[in-house]
């Protein structure tokens, strides 16, 4: 059993704080053009998976000496991101982080984030994400987490696959208690940890906390 399993995607540069938060002993699993963002932060995957469609020929290169290849059809009926976050899964690791730069796709961000919402992950006991600067944590119910965040902290719950129920929240500034979370509403965004450590529940459902990088 894998520890941890780092996937690593996107299309831009990835945070040095998501790359700090990379252990050293983790599996490194790059989807497809992931694996040039993930050589340029001094990280290298021993697994690339995908079509192929979008790493560099040089990045495709090192691949083919480094690492084990897993290539799919362009034609398929899932993104990079999903068959990378399958496979992870696949090595019953104990927790699978998912890191990208932030890029300048939003359809790619959702559905990336909505990969560690997949039934087939439910079974890992940490989902975590970095996106850009800002942090993810998806919690599949029943489950539960704690965050020791710093007084102040600004943090949203949100139910981002279909309803969530019994959602509580507690050390925050606006808490929840056995609440029932409507799929994307507002009445998660925009809270504060007021007690730490920042402590977030849910029943059935899944619920992803973010923590955003830089709050205006």
């Amino acid at each position: 059993m894998s520890s941890t399993v780092v996937v690593i995607t996107g299309a831009a540069e990835l945070d040095s704080r998501a790359v700090a938060a990379v252990p050293d002993d983790a599996v490194l699993i790059a989807a497809d053009g992931g694996l040039d963002y993930a050589l340029a932060a001094g990280l290298e995957p021993s697994v690339l998976v995908g079509d192929l469609d979008s790493i560099s020929a040089s990045g495709l290169a090192w691949a083919s000496e480094h690492t084990t290849v897993v290539r799919h059809p362009v034609d398929k009926p899932a993104t990079d991101t999903e068959l990378a976050v399958a496979h992870a899964a696949s090595l019953t690791p104990e927790r699978i982080l998912l890191v990208a730069g932030a890029g300048d796709r939003l359809d790619h961000a959702v559905a990336a984030l909505g990969a560690l919402g997949a039934a087939a992950v439910g079974g890992v006991a940490h989902l975590e994400a970095w996106w850009g600067s800002d942090q993810f944590v998806v919690i599949h119910g029943p489950g539960s987490t704690t965050l020791d965040l710093p007084i102040g902290t600004t943090f949203s719950v949100l139910a981002t696959h279909g309803v969530a129920e019994g959602v509580t929240v507690q050390g925050a500034r606006w808490p929840l208690q056995d609440h029932r979370l409507e799929p994307l509403v507002g009445l998660g965004v925009s809270n504060q940890v007021l007690e730490p450590p920042l402590s977030v529940s849910v029943q059935s459902g899944v619920i992803t906390i973010v923590v955003p990088g830089e709050v205006s």
